[in-house]
């Protein structure tokens, strides 16, 4: 027991060169087989096709032909033995008087031995019995009898060649048949059944995966009248289900993507505002500071212009003091207009002319040194009115007009004018100005009105202007906006409800 366990053991252990050849051979044809399956499987459907039904019908055939040839051949072989059978014995009762004519039909022949070749040992045969038959053995087509009382022979054919050619004939026929019907049976099956019921079902599936990954959806789905009711149509109704499923669900994912970038948009804005409201508590109390550290030494400055233009007789001074006084007057107005910034107060608002506005603001502009080489056009029409505060919208005014200022070169030029228009179905009147500097560039056009965006290098620019105005312009219920001109320059643009009646 323990010499068949170890043997056991020791079999189970050989090495691949040590196997037994039968396994080595059994191994390779399992391999050989499967190479045959796989080349088989990767030829396309019509070839595999091809070669079935061509396998089929030569198998058919062969069947077919196996079949009839062998019962051909016997029934002839049945009435070859039959035939030759009654011709033996009709030539074995043959005489000279009677039967002949019989015969004619199988080359009845009379002769000498010599003639016909007759051996010695036939000779001897009809020697010891006249009235036999002798063939040369038993395939001979050739039977012989002697004629009484003579030295000649009768000599017959049997039909053998007749029966041999006839085989041969059905055999040819019968091939012929088949392979005509085998050549019509596959022109059939590849030019009508698998085209219309195999091929082109599956061109057009292939067609349809071929538009889904060109992405085309409107090809993509099979028509319901080009779906057969069999397997592959089965294949095609699931198809269009997934597919139909999948476009949903890529439409939900974009739904869904579109959202969220919308979303993380507005979080960005909220984001970026609540940076800038931050901002602006921080201006709003710095501005509350500034203008209570301002009120006094402006109404210092105030008291004494005063009562320098009551001692002064000089009209050129008087006119520089004037003028002085108007700019005290502008700062604490200015002061002011901090104070409610910081404290959020809406200020009185009512019928303002704006074309006298536009002036008073340029003067306050015009103060600096680079406006006597700038040329204004003050373009607004008069009479045109808005509802508002003059007093800020006089500040929204100065700093656009400041701003055109200091992006003008010497000898450019600036314009203020005014269009009437509607703001949310109501009557109102834009205010622009114009320049013909270098315009706003594009990266910062979409930020323009952000605290603290500025394009200027000097010491003067805050970034603060355009946001007040801004933030003015939203108080009186108008919209503000910036572009640059096509010629060159920037445009600003104000909104403002315009006064419906004008004063009485």
């Amino acid at each position: 027991m323990s010499d068949r366990n170890s043997l056991q053991g020791s079999d189970a252990g050989l090495p691949a060169a040590d196997a037994p050849k039968s396994l080595l051979f059994d191994a390779s044809e399992a391999e050989r087989r499967r190479g045959l399956g796989r080349r088989f499987g990767d030829l396309r459907v019509r070839y595999k096709f091809m070669v079935l039904h061509n396998l089929f019908f030569l198998l058919l055939t062969a069947s077919v032909y196996l079949t009839l040839a062998p019962f051909v051949e016997n029934r002839l072989q049945q009435a070859q033995g039959r035939e030759t059978s009654l011709i033996l014995d009709s030539f074995r009762h043959m005489t000279p008087e009677h039967g002949e004519e019989l015969l004619r039909d199988y080359d009845l022949r009379t002769g000498s031995p010599d003639d016909f070749g007759l051996p010695a040992a036939a000779l001897s045969y009809f020697h010891r019995d006249p009235t036999a038959i002798w063939r040369r053995n038993l395939s001979s087509e050739h039977v012989y009898k002697g004629i009484p009382d003579s030295q000649r022979f009768y000599r017959i054919t049997l039909p053998t060649a007749f029966y041999s050619e006839s085989l041969l004939s059905v055999k040819k026929v019968v091939l012929s048949v088949l392979a005509v019907i085998y050549i019509l049976a596959v022109l059939f099956l590849e030019s009508v059944i698998l085209p219309g019921y195999v091929y082109r079902p599956i061109r057009v599936m292939l067609d349809a995966d071929a538009a889904s990954q060109a992405g085309d959806r409107a090809q993509e789905i099979v028509a319901e009248e080009l779906i057969p009711g069999d397997e592959i149509g089965q294949i095609m109704l699931s198809r269009n289900d997934t597919v139909r499923e999948l476009r949903a669900r890529e439409d939900d994912l974009e739904h869904a993507a579109k959202d969220l970038q919308i979303k993380n948009e507005m979080l960005e804005t909220a984001k970026r505002s609540l940076e800038a409201q931050d901002r602006l508590v921080s201006l709003g109390m710095l501005s509350a500071s500034v203008a209570h550290e301002m009120n006094t030494p402006l109404a210092v400055l105030h008291g004494s212009i005063e009562k320098l233009l009551e001692t002064t007789s000089d009209s050129h001074a008087q006119s520089r003091l004037v003028r002085m006084r108007r700019v005290t007057e502008r700062l604490g107005q200015i002061s002011a207009g901090l104070l409610d910034f910081a404290r959020v107060r809406r200020p009185e608002q009512g019928p303002v002319e704006v074309r006298p506005l536009i002036e008073e603001a340029w003067q306050l502009v015009a103060i600096d040194d680079k406006s006597a080489e700038v040329h204004f056009t003050n373009l607004v029409r008069a009479g045109e009115r808005v509802h508002g505060n003059a007093g800020q919208l006089i500040q929204v005014f100065v700093n656009l007009l400041r701003n055109a200022l200091n992006a003008v070169s010497p000898n450019g030029q600036i314009s203020a004018g005014s269009k009437a228009r509607t703001l949310d179905g109501q009557p109102a009147l834009t205010v622009y100005v114009e320049d013909n500097g270098p315009g706003i560039p594009p990266e910062l056009l979409p930020d323009i009105f952000d605290a603290f965006v500025t394009t200027r290098l000097d010491a003067r620019g805050t970034g603060l202007g355009l946001t007040v105005a801004e933030g003015i312009v939203n108080q009186h219920g108008g919209t503000i906006a910036a572009c640059n001109r096509s010629g060159g320059g920037a445009r600003l643009e104000v909104v403002i409800p315009a006064e419906s009646e004008p004063p009485a």
